[in-house]
């Protein structure tokens, strides 16, 4: 058969073998610390499953690709309250089935391949960034970040900004857990501007942090965002990884453009699903409960690691620990054969060779008994 050559460079994605194995382990009646996938357990809220509930309707038919008018008021109120920035809920905001889906097939309402326009992402990062673009035929073009993994304008060559459709950021940085300083996106958006390449930003994990609440590239652009795009979701911040549910907010020219190539994928969430976002939006309470979780779980295992002789980098937002390992492969096959399931930093790109991830999943309980298990085998 004829097959897309891209597929078969790119090869499986490799954090969901971890998953695979992990599931493996659970059904053969093995106790398994999972910290690959950032997949948290703490239950979801309440009110947010009641929500959906009570939005399941009789006779189901297809949601629109605009998604419903009071999500995408509740995400402009979001973003109102979280940044204090005003967007129009009509033009600025195009709800998502997750962010993944929505990070991955951006690209091809942007890249010309004809051209060989470039896509510019961070390295180590979020593998999907070079999926996204290799697949919708663009140039990939990683750049490799400093000790503190964090993407700066300078760090990108001139003959690529020329070249660049897009360029990504993250803040706070999956996998390092950085924060990109306000001067540094409002350069990076300058840059952009000058040559006529969107600025993307992840901004996923915005809303999970230690002491600094991360900035939106929002919050940089001004009135319209012009020039850039925040990708959100609410699978961290409210726990709901299983609903699939995010939103892209920005430039009204590029959400236009969006929901045109999205009315062909039919990747529009359900509206009882829609309902839940709504619900989750609306209630910042939750998340600070939620914030508070992981920050303990933060400061429990990064003690075991510098106690060890791992110190943990970067780190202060998010749901992963950046943890300094020399021999990311060797630690990484350590940990496992112990059932500790982590990530080498080589997944992530370039960059991440000597590092491993650990995502705060396990419950806090769960995270105090695999600190003591990942003693015993690091000491061993």
């Amino acid at each position: 058969m004829k097959t897309n050559p891209a597929v078969a460079s790119l090869g499986e994605y490799p954090i969901g073998r971890l998953q695979e194995k992990a599931r493996q382990l659970r059904a053969a009646g093995e106790q398994v610390y999972d910290f690959s996938i950032g997949d948290p357990r703490e239950p979801t809220a309440d009110f947010i499953p009641a929500a959906l509930k009570a939005s399941v309707p009789r006779v189901s038919q297809y949601p629109t690709t605009s998604g419903l008018a009071e999500l995408r008021s509740a995400v402009a109120g979001y973003v109102a309250r979280r940044f204090g920035v005003a967007i129009d809920p009509d033009t600025q905001v195009m709800p998502t089935s997750g962010s993944k889906e929505a990070i991955f097939s951006s690209h091809l309402a942007f890249v010309d391949r004809v051209r060989r326009d470039a896509v510019v992402y961070p390295t180590p990062g979020y593998p999907i960034y070079e999926r996204g673009a290799v697949l919708s035929g663009a140039e990939p073009y990683p750049v490799a970040l400093g000790d503190d993994f964090v993407l700066r304008a300078d760090q990108i060559p001139s003959e690529v900004w020329k070249r660049a459709s897009l360029v990504w950021t993250c803040t706070p940085h999956n996998p390092a857990g950085s924060i990109t300083p306000f001067d540094d996106l409002a350069r990076l958006l300058e840059k952009a501007r000058e040559n006529e390449a969107l600025l993307f930003s992840d901004e996923c994990y915005a809303d999970l942090y230690d002491d600094e609440q991360p900035a939106s590239i929002l919050q940089v652009a001004g009135h319209g965002a012009l020039g850039c795009l925040s990708f959100f979701s609410l699978s961290k911040r409210s726990g709901m990884t299983g609903y699939r549910s995010g939103a892209v907010v920005g430039d009204a020219a590029a959400i236009k453009l969006l929901k045109a190539l999205r009315s062909s994928t039919g990747t529009a969430s359900p509206e009882f699903v829609q309902a839940a976002a709504v619900a989750a939006w609306s209630d910042d309470e939750h998340v600070a409960i939620r914030r508070e979780i992981f920050r303990q779980k933060r400061i429990l295992l990064a003690k075991t690691f510098d106690s060890l002789g791992h110190p943990v980098i970067g780190s202060t937002a998010g749901i992963y620990l950046w943890i300094h390992a020399g021999d990311d492969l060797a630690i990484t096959e350590k940990l496992a054969s112990d059932h500790i399931l982590v990530t080498s930093g080589r997944v992530f790109g370039q960059g991440g060779e000597g590092y491993i991830r650990l995502a705060l999943v396990p419950t806090l309980e769960e995270c105090d008994a695999a600190a003591e298990a990942i003693r015993r085998c690091l000491e061993s």
